[in-house]
């Protein structure tokens, strides 16, 4: 694959803002790791390297240096859990099951973004549009609300992590449905990635619909897979520590996120960009795959 030299720069700049906000997490956790639990340790990590992104958000006027976190940080987060989890005697089979999953999704979902990342004006069209609206107060929008609160969010997701990454119980039947819940989300949204990236590159006709395969069934099938990974993560640490029922905090946060924001917000955009995508709103189901309605 041929690249340009915008978009090796653009890499090249996402890969320096990254090694910095991961160098600055990995020292600012070393530094509070005697005194904070470690789920602490992480929160104040991630808190740093959130800041270190939108300090290069604001340098290049480019919220977009931010997306690649959602995928990023739990890749680092899972490593540092699993460091912890080897000196209390936490079962092996389970954590390299579990982090073989995250870096798989995290890597994945990564790429995903890169490979349509074109150089590093390319900023995606909802913080243009929170641009437009909020003017001079954007950044402040953009700090509390396209950083720091998806941080929270995969945070709050990425809890149930710590269980199952500590526990010393044996790897069980509930264990392996958790694995096999999560692998298959993680197929699905590459899976439906895939099909809607083939359909764009070969589709020229404009403003057209992808209605087949598993776009025939779901608006956003790979919002489902995306869904889908965050609760196997939660049964990950529930058969870890079954009382570890307080995870549940995450994947029901991040599903409110998708059903109640992220899915309304671009088939708002669709509505108003495809007059005809209202008839699909009608037919199709937006996250569940089901059979489309007559």
């Amino acid at each position: 694959m041929n690249l340009s030299s915008e978009k090796l720069r653009a890499l090249a700049w996402c890969a320096a803002a990254y090694a910095v906000a991961i160098g600055a997490a990995v020292a600012a956790g070393y530094m509070v790791r005697e005194e904070l639990h470690p789920l602490l340790v992480v929160a104040v990590a991630d808190a740093v390297g959130t800041l270190i992104i939108f300090g290069f958000s604001v340098a290049f006027r480019n919220s977009s240096f931010y997306d690649p976190y959602w995928s990023v940080a739990p890749m680092v987060m899972v490593v540092y859990w699993a460091l912890a989890g080897v000196s209390a005697g936490a079962d092996t089979t389970r954590q390299i099951l579990v982090a073989a999953l995250v870096w798989v999704w995290g890597a994945r979902l990564t790429f995903n973004f890169l490979k349509g990342w074109s150089n590093v004006r390319h900023e995606d069209w909802r913080y243009v549009n929170l641009r437009a609206a909020n003017g001079r107060a954007y950044w402040l929008v953009s700090f509390l609300g396209i950083h720091f609160a998806p941080t929270a969010w995969v945070y709050l997701g990425c809890l149930a992590l710590y269980p199952a990454l500590s526990s010393s119980r044996a790897f069980g039947a509930v264990d392996l449905f958790a694995a096999i819940v999560t692998a298959g989300a993680i197929a699905l949204e590459w899976i439906s990635d895939r099909q809607l990236w083939r359909f764009r590159t070969a589709n020229a006709t404009p403003g057209a619909i992808m209605k087949s395969r598993l776009w025939k069934y779901s608006r956003h099938p790979n919002y489902l897979g995306e869904v889908l990974f965050w609760w196997g993560l939660f049964l990950c640490g529930l058969g870890a520590n079954p009382d570890a029922w307080w995870t549940l905090a995450g994947p029901v946060g991040i599903t409110l996120l998708f059903v109640f924001i992220s899915i309304p917000m671009i088939d708002k955009r669709h509505l108003a960009r495809r007059p005809e995508y209202a008839e699909h709103v009608r037919t199709t189901s937006a996250l569940m795959l089901l059979p489309p309605r007559r």
